[in-house]
C-alpha cells in the first residue's frame, strides 16, 4: 500500500472518534511515519479534494461532510465531457460528436480533433477517454497512452518505432525487439499529438491499422500483431491541407475546437472565473480583482487561446502576491497593475463590447472576492501550464522534502536554484513576445528603465557586446523585483556564486561596477550574491543561448531486496523532476546471474555512448560493472554502499550535464570532503579587546563597539595582556575557537596575520570607519562563505573567508590604500577559487604581459607576496608570479584603489 492511501485510511479510522478532525502529529504517532511527512501527503489529498484542511493550531483535517458528498454526487451526475467549459455553447457539437464516435458499434470510430495551440486538444481527448470509463465502453483501467509525434520528428525510424514498436535490427541502434505504445495502449485509447509530423512510413502503417486492426513493427516482415485500441490524434493543420484530406478518408470523425475569440464571453468569464479560483486554492488565500481587471482578462487579444489566459492570469496573480507579500497588506487584490500590458489594453474594447459586459457584470461589485474555500467546479481545455505546477509553494515543498532527507542547505540552494532558473527561463522566453519597448514602462518603473538603459550602455562600452531588446525586457524586470527584495531586507542567495566569478571574470567585475551605481540611485546595498545574477545579464544573448541538454548519462541503482532500489528511485526522480534514475530491484531468492543479465540488458537498453553510473549496495552487484562494460565496452563506473542522499547527488549533477568522470569525482571528493569537514566545528566571530588587566580600559572599549555592532553576528571578548604566556600564544589558542576580526587595544598588539586599530582611533571619524569597514566585510564573508561550500572540494568555507579576509585587511594597511567592500569581497572569492585549484593540481591561467606588470609594479608585487606567505604555509599552496599579478591588478585598475590613509 502506498503511504499516502495508509494516511487516507488512518484518517477515515481515526475520524469516527474525532469527528472535528485528525492533526499531522496524531496520524505520524498511529502509522509510525515522519511528521513532516505525514503533512506532505495531507496537503497533496487536500489540493485532490479528498480532504477538507480546518486552519488553527494545530491544522485540523477531515474528509468530507454527507452533506459535501451529497453535492459532489449531484455534481458528478455530468459526465466529464458535460462538464467542459462550454459545453452547452461553443463546444456542443465537438462534445456530440465526441460522444457519437465513444459508442458507435461495435468499437467506436477513430477520431481526428482539429484546433490551433492552446484551444484544449489533448484535454479534449483525455474526457472523451473517461467519458467512454464512465459509460463503460472502456474498463476503468484502461490505458490512455499519450504521445506528441513533434518530440522525435527529427528522427522518422525512432518516432515510427515508439508507436509502433520495432523489430531487432531494423536500424542502426534497434539491437533488441521492442513493443511500441499502440500495444501498450491494448484496450485503451492512443492519443497522438501533432499527427503530422509523422513521416510517410509512419503514416501508411497506421492507415494500416485503422483500415484492418493489425499492424506489423518496424522491420517485421513477417507476423501482424492485432490489438484493439481507439485512435484519437490531434493537428494544428488547416483542414484544406494535403495531409488532413488524406488523414479525413481515413478517419471518419473529425472534431474541430473553436479559438477562445470564437468562444462567448460568458464561457470567458468561466474560464477567468475558474482560474482565479484555482490560484486561491494553491495559494491558500482568497484573491480580490476589481472589475476593470476582469473586463481586461475578457476582452483583450489571447492569441494563443487558453492556454495564455490562464498564463496571463498566474502571471497576474503573482504580481499581486508579490505587492501582498512585500507591502504585508491585509488583502491580496489585482489591480490594473498587475496586469500585463497587453491584457490591459482589453479595457479599451469595452465600448464595442459594452451592452454584453454590462448584461454579464450587472450583480457583478466594483471589487470581486475569489475565496481559497471555492473550489473550481468546472473542468477545464486548455494545455500544459506555463508558470508551473505550482507556482506559489512548489519552493517550500521541496525545502522540506531536500531536508528530510538530510541534504545542507548549499545543495537545496543548487536544487532551487535550477526551478527557479527554469521557471526564469520559460518567463523570459515570453517576455520579448508580450511586450514591446514603449509599452514596458507600464509595468517597471521609469528609474529602472532609466537605469537598464544606462547599464547597457556601459556593457556594450566596457563589455564590447551588443544587448538586444530581450536582455532589456530582462533586465528591467529583474532589477524592478531585485531592488524591491532588497529594499524589504529579504535576503539573495546565489548557491552558483563562485562558479559565475570563476567562468565570467569580466562580466563579474562589470557587474560590481554598475552594482555601486545602483546603489547609489536607490539608496540600497546590493549583496555580492545578487551581483553574481546581474553578472549573467551580461554573458550572452539570451535567445542565444543554448537549451538545456537532456541528460545522457545513464544511472541505475540496483540494490537487494523486492522493493529497495524502486522506492529509492521514486523518491529521487520525484525530486529532480522527471522519470531519470531507472530501478533494478533484486529479490533475494534470485540468483546473481540472472540479475546479471537483466542488468546489463537494461544497461544496453539506455546507454546513449555517454556512460552509464551503475549504483549498488554491496555483495556481487558491485562487480558487475567492470564484467559488463568488458563485454559490451560501455563505459560504465560503479558506486557502492548508496543511500538515497547520493543517488539524487549523481541524479542531479547529471541533469546539470557533468561528464561522467566529474560525478564520479567529485562523489568521491564530497564524500571525504564532508568527513573531514564535520570535524571542524563553526567558530563564532568575535572583536579582540585587550588591557593590562582585561577588566579595565578593554571592558570601556568594548562597550563603545557593542554599541556600534549591536545586532551583527559578533560578539567582543576581553583579555589581559599581563599573562606568563606571551600574547602570540594567547592569540593562537583563542583562535581555535574563535575568528577573530580585529584587536582593539590601548596598547600595539600587532599581531602579524589579525587587524589591528589602536583605542585612541576609536574616537576619531577614520577610527569608526576603519572598525564599521571591517564588521561590514566580515559580515558580507559570513554570507559567501556558506555559498562556497559547496564550490570548494579542498578547503573549509569559513576557515579560509576568514584567512584571506584578515590578510586583505593587513593589505590595505601595507599598500595605505581603502579598497571598497565589493572589491575585497571579489578578491576574497578570487583568492578562494585560486588556492582550491592549486591543491586540486589545476594549474591556473597565465598572465598576459607578466614581464612589463612586474616592472611597473615590483614593490606592490613584494608587498602582496610577503603578506600572503603564512597563507602559503599553512594550507602547503605555492602563488606563482601570475597568481600575484591577479590578486595586484583590481587594486591598479578602473579607480579601484581610493585615497590613500
Amino acid at each position: 500500500m502506498r503511504k499516502i492511501d495508509e494516511v487516507y485510511r488512518t484518517i477515515l479510522k481515526l475520524q469516527e472518534e474525532s469527528p472535528a478532525g485528525i492533526s499531522a502529529m496524531k496520524i505520524a504517532q498511529v502509522i509510525n511515519l515522519d511528521r513532516s511527512n505525514v503533512s506532505r501527503y495531507l496537503n497533496r489529498l487536500y489540493k485532490e479534494n479528498k480532504l477538507i484542511k480546518i486552519d488553527g493550531r494545530p491544522v485540523l483535517y477531515k474528509t468530507m461532510s454527507s452533506e459535501g458528498l451529497k453535492e459532489d454526487m449531484q455534481e458528478d451526475n455530468l459526465n466529464s465531457l458535460d462538464k467542459l467549459v462550454g459545453a452547452k455553447q461553443s463546444l456542443s457539437i465537438p462534445i456530440e460528436k465526441a460522444k457519437a464516435a465513444i459508442i458507435y458499434p461495435p468499437r467506436g470510430l477513430h477520431s481526428l480533433i482539429l484546433g490551433n495551440t492552446g484551444v484544449g486538444k489533448s484535454l479534449f481527448a483525455e474526457q472523451m477517454c473517461e467519458y467512454a470509463k464512465e459509460i463503460n465502453i472502456l474498463s476503468l483501467d484502461s490505458p490512455f497512452i499519450r504521445f506528441n509525434c513533434a518530440d522525435y520528428a527529427d528522427n522518422p525510424n525512432l518516432l515510427t518505432s515508439q508507436i509502433f514498436g520495432v523489430k531487432k535490427g531494423a536500424y542502426t541502434g534497434a539491437d533488441k525487439d521492442k513493443d511500441g505504445l499502440l500495444k501498450q495502449a491494448n484496450k485503451g485509447i492512443l492519443f497522438l499529438d501533432e499527427v503530422h509530423r509523422l513521416p510517410p512510413q509512419g503514416q501508411e502503417m497506421l492507415f494500416t491499422y485503422i483500415d484492418k486492426g493489425l499492424y506489423r513493427p518496424l522491420g517485421e516482415t513477417e507476423n501482424l500483431i492485432h490489438v484493439d485500441v481507439r485512435i484519437i490524434a490531434a493537428t494544428t493543420e488547416k483542414p484544406s491541407s494535403y495531409l488532413l484530406q488524406t488523414f479525413s478518408r481515413r478517419i471518419p470523425m473529425v472534431i474541430s475546437l473553436p479559438d477562445l475569440s470564437e468562444r462567448t464571453l460568458s464561457e470567458r468569464y468561466s474560464l477567468v472565473e475558474t482560474f482565479v479560483k484555482e490560484e486561491s486554492h494553491r495559494i491558500g488565500k482568497s484573491i480580490y480583482i476589481n472589475k476593470n481587471s476582469i473586463i481586461s482578462f475578457l476582452l483583450y487579444n489571447c492569441p494563443n487561446n487558453i492556454g495564455q489566459l490562464k498564463s496571463d492570469i498566474q502571471l497576474a496573480c503573482a504580481k499581486a502576491f508579490l505587492n501582498y507579500k512585500a507591502n504585508d497588506q491585509k488583502y491580496l487584490i489585482i489591480n490594473q497593475g498587475d496586469l500585463p500590458n497587453h491584457v490591459r489594453k482589453g479595457i479599451l474594447n469595452i465600448k464595442e463590447y459594452r451592452k454584453e459586459i454590462d448584461e454579464l457584470l450587472s450583480s457583478a461589485d466594483d471589487i470581486l472576492k475569489y475565496s481559497k474555500d471555492d473550489e473550481p467546479i468546472l473542468q477545464l481545455v486548455h494545455e500544459e501550464e506555463i508558470v508551473g505546477e505550482d507556482f506559489y509553494s512548489i519552493i517550500e515543498e521541496k525545502i522540506d522534502s531536500l531536508k528530510v532527507l538530510g541534504m545542507e542547505d548549499s545543495d537545496i540552494n543548487e536544487i532551487l536554484n535550477l526551478d527557479i532558473e527554469s521557471h526564469f527561463e520559460k518567463y523570459i522566453g515570453e517576455i520579448s513576445k508580450r511586450f514591446k519597448k514603449d509599452e514596458i514602462q507600464n509595468i517597471v518603473d521609469n528609474q529602472v528603465l532609466d537605469i537598464t538603459e544606462e547599464i547597457l550602455m556601459l556593457a556594450k562600452t566596457n563589455l564590447n557586446k551588443e544587448f538586444g531588446e530581450k536582455i532589456y525586457f530582462g533586465l528591467a524586470l529583474h532589477l524592478e523585483r531585485s531592488i524591491e527584495r532588497i529594499k524589504k531586507g529579504d535576503k539573495i542567495y546565489n548557491p552558483k556564486l563562485n562558479f559565475i566569478r570563476i567562468n565570467y571574470e569580466d562580466e563579474f567585475l562589470f557587474a560590481m561596477k554598475i552594482a555601486k551605481l545602483i546603489d547609489n540611485r536607490f539608496n540600497i546595498e546590493i549583496p555580492v550574491d545578487e551581483i553574481g545574477y546581474l553578472s549573467m545579464f551580461f554573458t550572452k544573448e539570451l535567445s542565444q543561448m543554448e537549451k538545456e541538454k537532456i541528460p545522457q548519462i545513464g544511472i541505475i541503482v540496483a540494490m537487494h531486496g523486492r522493493s529497495t532500489a524502486s522506492s529509492m528511485a521514486e523518491v529521487v526522480n520525484d525530486l529532480i523532476g522527471m522519470e531519470y534514475i531507472v530501478p533494478i530491484d533484486m529479490p533475494l531468492s534470485m540468483k546473481p546471474e540472472n540479475i546479471y543479465n537483466i542488468v546489463k540488458e537494461k544497461i544496453k537498453d539506455i546507454d546513449k555512448e555517454e556512460g552509464i553510473i551503475l549504483m549498488v549496495d554491496m555483495g556481487s552487484l558491485t562487480n558487475f560493472g567492470p564484467m559488463i562494460s568488458e563485454e559490451t565496452g560501455i563505459n560504465i563506473r560503479t558506486i557502492d554502499m548508496v543511500s538515497t542522499l547520493s543517488v539524487l547527488e549523481v541524479g542531479r549533477k547529471a541533469m546539470m550535464n557533468y561528464d561522467i568522470d566529474e560525478i564520479i569525482n567529485s562523489t568521491w571528493n564530497k564524500s571525504f570532503t564532508h568527513n573531514m569537514k564535520a570535524d571542524v566545528k563553526d567558530k563564532k566571530n568575535i572583536i579582540l579587546t585587550a588591557c593590562y588587566t582585561g577588566d579595565g580600559s578593554a571592558r570601556i572599549i568594548g562597550n563603545i563597539i557593542n554599541k556600534r555592532i549591536k545586532n551583527k553576528n559578533i560578539e567582543v571578548m576581553h583579555i589581559n595582556i599581563v599573562d606568563e604566556r606571551s600574547l602570540q600564544d594567547r592569540i593562537n589558542e583563542i583562535k581555535k575557537d574563535y575568528n577573530i576580526w580585529v584587536i582593539v587595544s590601548i596598547v600595539d598588539c600587532n599581531i602579524r596575520d589579525i587587524p589591528f586599530i589602536p583605542a585612541l582611533e576609536l574616537f576619531t571619524r577614520d577610527g569608526e570607519e576603519k572598525l564599521d569597514n571591517i564588521i561590514e566585510y566580515g559580515e558580507l564573508c559570513n554570507k559567501i562563505s556558506s555559498s562556497l561550500e559547496e564550490s570548494l572540494t579542498n578547503l573549509k568555507g569559513d576557515k579560509i573567508i576568514n584567512d584571506i579576509r584578515n590578510t586583505i585587511i593587513r593589505l590595505e594597511e601595507e599598500l595605505r590604500i581603502r579598497i571598497s567592500t565589493d572589491i575585497k569581497i571579489g578578491l576574497t572569492l578570487h583568492i578562494c577559487s585560486l588556492m582550491d585549484n592549486l591543491l586540486s593540481g589545476i594549474i591556473p591561467r597565465e598572465f598576459h604581459g607578466l614581464v612589463d606588470f612586474i616592472e611597473h609594479n615590483i614593490e606592490d608585487m613584494s608587498i602582496v607576496r610577503e603578506l600572503f606567505r603564512d597563507i602559503e604555509k599553512e594550507y602547503k599552496v605555492k602563488f606563482r608570479d601570475d597568481d600575484i599579478a591577479y590578486i595586484v591588478k583590481p587594486l591598479k585598475e578602473n579607480g579601484i584603489l581610493c585615497n590613500s590613509v
